[in-house]
């Protein structure tokens, strides 16, 4: 069964991932073949459970790159195995991951409820099962379901306390609740453990460690304490600095990301001069938010001719043969600002309308957003300088439809609402922003400040 486990971690079914050579390689080990393999097995459960893999990553297959195939009938192979070993809570809860597996389209709310149906007995049977917990989590990511996710994600850190993931997995539940504190929290635990672990070891931060530290980023932001946030990408890329060796993946990603996130959800542009992103090292997707970030940021300062020369870097990039469509909407809202900048209104909110059409049909997504910029926000903020409160009111609800008790979108409901002159909406965002920047920086607090003053003498109807 050793054999089998680090099979299984090359499979990450979540994020549609798969090593299948390594996953391979590792049954090899056991014994060269599918037959040796079984033939070592002791008991018959161990046979089963090893022919569940031989589906999953097709060995001994003619056809072993047709993954989404493999997932669907290894899906049905795990559920054979629970109706074999109904006692068995391990493989009603493995049956409950690979049915998540099965959602290759994006996260897809029928499937996600069937895993969750089966994994909720599991939980119900062993409250301290950390995959039940862990599966409920992902099961319920979203801002429709996180409610029904407030349980597993209150036990799971406490059921594998020195495991970085399992510290941080309750911040999904939290994110997708607008739940800042404990989110932020969550990511806390999550880094130090994961720090931790790599610090015995004598090995650079991990996966995790940066995973935690963005999510943590992102909180901080929400929470309006900016120069914190601003640290959290400075612990980050002093890390990266650290790695020895050619960065790879998170390094890379956290160098060229991390610190255009935290300035679009802060606004302070002036601080990327600090940075030296590049965006050619990312994929296309992200190369193409990272231009247009900077063109905004670009923008925002006034210099309209740099934010011309990045928006036709991140149009090239969203234009490449390997660019997903959704590579566009970040193209989309800097154009759509560069219009708006250049007095061609109309163009502006065509743009804008665009990009919240191919953004609005993105399945739901867990976590910091994506695009970075939610584009209904960035509407809404443009609406409201066009004197059009009651369209933006409209859509930062939008928003927070799809990021609850997002700060920024909070902070410009309750803005469109006083300008709208509905008082009471407003005095009710302001509520709360106010709860949700309870320990904001004082800059930011002092903000807040003046849009009470505001929606107080303002009439309403």
């Amino acid at each position: 069964m050793a054999y089998w486990g680090e099979a299984m971690t090359h499979n990450h079914p979540i994020w549609m991932r798969q090593d299948r050579a390594a996953a391979v390689a590792a049954l090899e080990k056991l014994a060269p073949t599918p037959e040796a393999q079984l033939a070592a097995a002791p008991t018959a459960r161990e046979q089963d459970y090893l022919r569940t893999l031989h589906v999953l990553f097709g060995v001994g297959k003619d056809d072993p790159a047709a993954k989404e195939a493999r997932d669907d009938a290894y899906a049905e192979a795990m559920g054979e195995m629970t109706t074999r070993y109904p006692d068995d809570l391990d493989a009603q809860a493995f049956h409950a991951l690979a049915i998540l597996g099965t959602a290759h389209e994006g996260r897809d709310f029928a499937t996600y409820m069937r895993a969750a149906a089966i994994v909720e007995e599991v939980f119900d049977a062993n409250p301290q099962h950390p995959g039940a917990a862990h599966y409920l989590i992902h099961a319920y990511d979203d801002p429709v379901h996180a409610p029904l996710g407030l349980r597993p994600a209150r036990v799971y850190a406490s059921v594998a306390p020195a495991a970085s993931h399992a510290l941080h997995m309750p911040s999904h539940i939290f994110f997708a609740l607008g739940m800042w504190d404990q989110g932020a929290a969550s990511n806390v635990d999550s880094y130090e453990a994961a720090r931790a672990t790599t610090d015995r070891r004598g090995e650079p931060l991990n996966g995790h460690g940066y995973h935690a530290l963005q999510w943590l980023a992102y909180a901080r932001a929400q929470q309006g304490r900016y120069e914190d946030a601003f640290a959290v990408v400075d612990t980050a890329l002093q890390h990266a600095e650290a790695f020895e060796g050619v960065a790879t993946g998170y390094e890379r990603y956290i160098q060229h990301t991390f610190p255009v996130m935290v300035a679009l959800e802060t606004e302070r542009w002036t601080a990327l001069e600090a940075y030296p992103v590049d965006a050619t090292a990312l994929n296309p997707k992200m190369e193409a938010t990272v231009w247009a970030a900077q063109g905004i940021a670009a923008l925002r300062t006034g210099d309209h001719p740099v934010a011309e020369e990045l928006l036709t870097k991140a149009q090239a990039a969203a234009e490449r043969a390997d660019a997903p469509e959704e590579a566009r909407i970040p193209v989309l809202q800097l154009r759509a600002l560069l219009a708006l900048d250049a007095g061609d209104t109309d163009a502006a909110l065509a743009d804008l309308e665009a990009a919240a059409t191919r953004e609005d049909a993105l399945p739901l997504r867990f976590g910091p957003p994506w695009p970075l910029k939610p584009t209904h926000e960035l509407f809404g903020e443009v609406l409201l300088t066009l004197d059009r409160p009651a369209e933006a009111q409209e859509h930062f609800g939008r928003s927070l439809e799809r990021y609850p008790r997002r700060a920024r979108s909070v902070w410009g409901r309750a803005r469109a609402a006083a300008q709208a002159g509905h008082s009471e909406a407003s005095q009710e965002a302001r509520a709360a922003l106010a709860e949700i920047w309870a320990g904001a920086d004082a800059d930011v607090q002092a903000r807040l400040d003046a849009l009470s003053i505001s929606t107080t003498v303002g009439g309403s109807r």
